[in-house]
């Protein structure tokens, strides 16, 4: 399995034995898989899926609204992020210079800039870029795909104002290689950029699968899209001609919101990727819950697990892991 980390790599640690672990942090994700050394112990996805039936399903409120049905969730008081905004949110560990950026998180070019003829894995293969924030080329199994495509440099309906990136991306879209698959944990702006599914659109057309929650299929199809599937909760789609590799869409702590009055009309959740060599697992944005327990119950080990590490203050807003929840 090969680890491509291109903004970051601030550890990597590997134990042999037993059990063979790979870790690489970054200031966004941990990255870490766990591969079993005999692949013989190892179930049938479909076959305890089916057998398991006591999984938390996707609800909705009196409102129609999607809810969060655990009781870890705590709901958002706008006047107390405001005031941790104002009087108690802690800049001091982001770097206040290009010079002090470009030592603590530099931007390298993927290896595919330079070897484009590189791209793409045997059947067996494994291999995971990071291209910032939550966005995630990743090669399995004969497939490429993306999580979250990011590439605007503001989280925002403007780019013009609104949150700006600290670091640019390390390529552009035009640079990517061929690309199966594109995988949407939520509908927020730092991971659903509508320049982004322009641009992907553009190049891809409908030779693109786009993997996207409940109710967001409405919303890509004004972007172009044709080739969309929208998927609730553990519920489940392949690529085309690539029918050994199943996307599963399970369950997170989030919300979602893009507009005034849109909150959590489009659901959210985490993205399972089970293919015949290999299983990945994507959180997207989440707090922690118990939907965990029973992704992994019925779905692990995974091979490799993209967790968030960061944007998790202020704690009265449980929608982010801590570094120890990861």
């Amino acid at each position: 399995m090969n680890v491509t980390c291109v903004s970051e790599a601030v550890g990597l640690h590997r134990k042999e034995g037993l059990l063979e672990e790979h870790e690489v942090f970054s200031k966004y994700f941990i990255m870490k898989g766990i591969r079993l050394l005999t692949r013989f112990s190892r179930k049938s996805f479909k076959l305890d899926y089916r057998l398991e039936e006591d999984v938390t399903k996707s609800k909705k409120g009196k409102d129609g609204r999607f809810v969060n049905p655990w009781p870890t969730w705590k709901n958002i008081s706008i006047p107390n992020v405001l005031r941790w905004l104002i009087m108690e949110k802690d800049h001091s560990s982001v770097p206040g210079s290009k010079e002090e950026l470009d030592k603590e998180l530099p931007v390298l070019k993927p290896y595919f800039i330079s070897d484009p003829e590189e791209a793409g894995v045997r059947e067996a293969g494994l291999r995971v870029t990071w291209l910032g924030h939550a966005t995630l080329m990743v090669e399995m199994d004969e497939l490429i795909f993306l999580t979250d495509p990011m590439f605007s440099s503001r989280a925002s309906p403007s780019q013009y104002m609104g949150p700006k990136r600290f670091r640019r991306p390390p390529c552009t879209i035009s640079e990517l290689p061929r690309i199966d698959a594109v995988l949407i944990s939520h509908n927020h702006y730092d991971h659903l950029d509508y320049g982004s599914v322009l641009a992907l659109n553009e190049r891809f057309g409908s030779e693109l699968r786009w993997f996207v929650p409940l109710g967001l299929l409405d919303w890509m199809q004004k972007c172009g899209c044709e080739n969309v599937i929208e998927l609730d909760w553990w519920e489940e789609n392949c690529v085309p001609g690539h029918d050994k590799v199943t996307f599963v869409f399970t369950p997170s702590q989030h919300w979602c919101k893009r507009t005034l009055m849109d909150d959590n009309k489009v659901l959210w959740g985490s993205w399972s990727v089970l293919g015949p060599w290999n299983r990945f697992f994507f959180t997207g944005d989440t707090g922690y819950c118990p939907a965990f327990e029973e992704i992994g119950k019925r779905f692990g080990p995974f091979d490799l697990a993209a967790i968030p590490i960061g944007a998790y203050e202020p704690r009265f807003v449980n929608v982010y892991f801590t570094r120890y929840d990861s």
